[in-house]
């Protein structure tokens, strides 16, 4: 592998992806005041959230006495 593919690796591996994204107005503010009380936008504050469920998730933190992962759904959902 090259240094130029290396760094096109490195960059696509780090590339953020722009997503749309609706959320209720209630709770739009609800984020934008808790992104204003730590300091952030409110794209960081999402971004942060996000973040950190995914960090609890891959720690096993959601798994259910079955040892299975979860989806999210509540059963009625499913």
């Amino acid at each position: 592998m090259t240094m130029s593919d290396t760094i096109k690796k490195r960059n696509s591996d780090t590339e953020k992806k722009q997503i749309p994204l609706r959320l209720s107005a209630s709770l739009f503010n609800e984020l934008s005041a808790w992104a204003a009380d730590e300091f952030r936008s409110l794209n960081g504050q999402i971004e942060y959230l996000l973040t950190e469920c995914v960090k609890k998730w891959r720690r096993g933190s959601d798994l259910p006495d079955d040892g299975k992962k979860t989806s999210g759904l509540s059963e009625e959902k499913q």
